[in-house]
């Protein structure tokens, strides 16, 4: 192969653009084979979840890597913008309610952290662990893998579980959801089955399109 060639990076920026191709081909079928759009979740936040689990696929960090899990927080907490997809069915198993923290906004999220205290959702990749009984019954520990952005879920004690502020009935007598001290919450009547599906080994994603959690990403700029 001539040197010029690999100089302007030919053969690699190629396969660059194939597998480019060959993903964003991907996240157009499943998109459509799921009828996202249908259900509320935009492509974009599909690509991105699509991309992180690939990533954690190949890093084998996922145990159970037929479900993904989607936590679309740039949605009205009025919405059912939690998602549990199961790749190998093609199918939405799940589409509930989700709480944010209460510091990180009122119907919609728009102020995230990672520190203790701050009462506040951490975006990002997580992946499931397993369950405990808590003060609000059965709970689902996640850890965060991405540094700076949610890998102090575990200290700060950031778990799935249900609560009584999230869901139909609470929003009969309130115009948006209750709030968490950062635990992506479901609805309580929900909760038992949504844990089940997704824990021990499962990619969670809870998203939303800040500019310095997009920029910052090493899964997504990965």
């Amino acid at each position: 192969m001539p040197v010029s060639a690999l100089k302007a990076g030919g053969p690699v920026k190629s396969n660059r653009s194939a597998k480019a191709a060959a993903f964003a081909a991907e996240v157009t079928t499943l998109y459509q084979e799921f009828d996202l759009q249908e259900v509320g979740l935009t492509k974009k936040a599909f690509e991105y979840a699509l991309k992180g689990y690939h990533y954690l696929l190949d890093h084998h960090w996922l145990n159970k890597t037929n479900i993904i899990s989607i936590c679309d927080l740039s949605q009205s907490s009025r919405n059912k913008r939690l998602y549990v997809l199961d790749l190998d069915q093609k199918k939405v198993l799940v589409n509930t309610y989700v709480a944010h923290g209460r510091n990180s906004g009122t119907e919609f999220a728009n102020s995230f952290s990672n520190s203790p205290s701050s009462h506040k959702s951490s975006l990002g990749f997580y992946v499931t662990q397993g369950t405990y009984m808590g003060n609000n019954g059965l709970s689902l520990k996640i850890r965060g893998m991405e540094r700076g952005f949610n890998d102090r879920a575990g200290s700060r004690n950031v778990v799935v579980h249900g609560s009584q502020y999230v869901g139909p009935d609470f929003l009969e007598m309130n115009r948006f959801c209750g709030r968490s001290y950062g635990c992506p919450a479901v609805p309580a009547d929900e909760s038992e089955t949504i844990i089940d599906l997704i824990k021990e080994g499962s990619l969670l994603f809870i998203y939303h399109p800040s500019k310095k959690y997009l920029t910052r990403s090493k899964i997504l700029n990965s």
